[in-house]
């Protein structure tokens, strides 16, 4: 069975999949983040996970590479990693009491270079956020390597009042969908 080479640096994908009992590799690659002048966030994603994915099949011809970006959107504004603390403040700011979308585009290169992919939308909905709150999350840390600056499955949790569709895709990777992609494949057993 061909190799499945993991084409980010996320901790949370990794585990993920480790969970879902995928066998894997990681071989990070180092494509920019960067929207495009008038990219929605769709396409943003898309894009990136496409890029991610070709960059690291060039280094692993003979497997299947899998490369994923999520966004966080309010309306047609993109929201990655926050370069700084203020940034970050500001992003929970503008997240305060609204619903947002998280998402996940997913890419698989085969090892002839054909690529096939996904994506998963999840409308996420926080609380009304106090200055102090956001304060004391962005001094924990936690946001600081996050789309949106926050992680759902830490602190920021307390700030969600409702998530629809699919929870591990605000976590960084939808599982359930990446787990289809890979058995229709063959790179996975078929389930009973």
């Amino acid at each position: 069975m061909p190799q499945l080479v993991l084409a980010s640096a996320s901790p949370r994908r990794r585990e993920l999949l480790s969970a879902a009992g995928v066998d894997f590799v990681v071989d990070v690659s180092d494509v920019p983040e960067i929207p495009q002048p008038q990219e929605g966030p769709v396409e943003f994603a898309r894009r990136l996970a496409r890029a991610k994915a070709q960059a690291v099949a060039a280094r692993h011809r003979d497997a299947y590479v899998l490369g994923a970006d999520t966004v966080v959107a309010l309306g047609h504004r993109i929201f990655g990693k926050p370069v700084d603390s203020d940034e970050a403040r500001q992003m929970l700011q503008s997240l305060s009491g609204q619903t947002h979308q998280v998402i996940t585009a997913v890419a698989l290169v085969d090892p002839n270079g054909i690529v096939d992919g996904v994506f998963v939308s999840t409308d996420v909905t926080f609380r009304q956020l106090s200055a102090a709150e956001i304060d004391a999350y962005v001094a924990s840390g936690e946001p600081s390597d996050k789309a949106g600056a926050y992680a759902i499955q830490g602190g920021a949790g307390a700030f969600v009042v409702q998530v629809d569709g699919s929870y591990p895709n605000v976590v960084g990777l939808p599982i359930d969908e990446v787990l289809e992609l890979l058995r229709s494949k063959a790179l996975l057993a078929a389930q009973p």
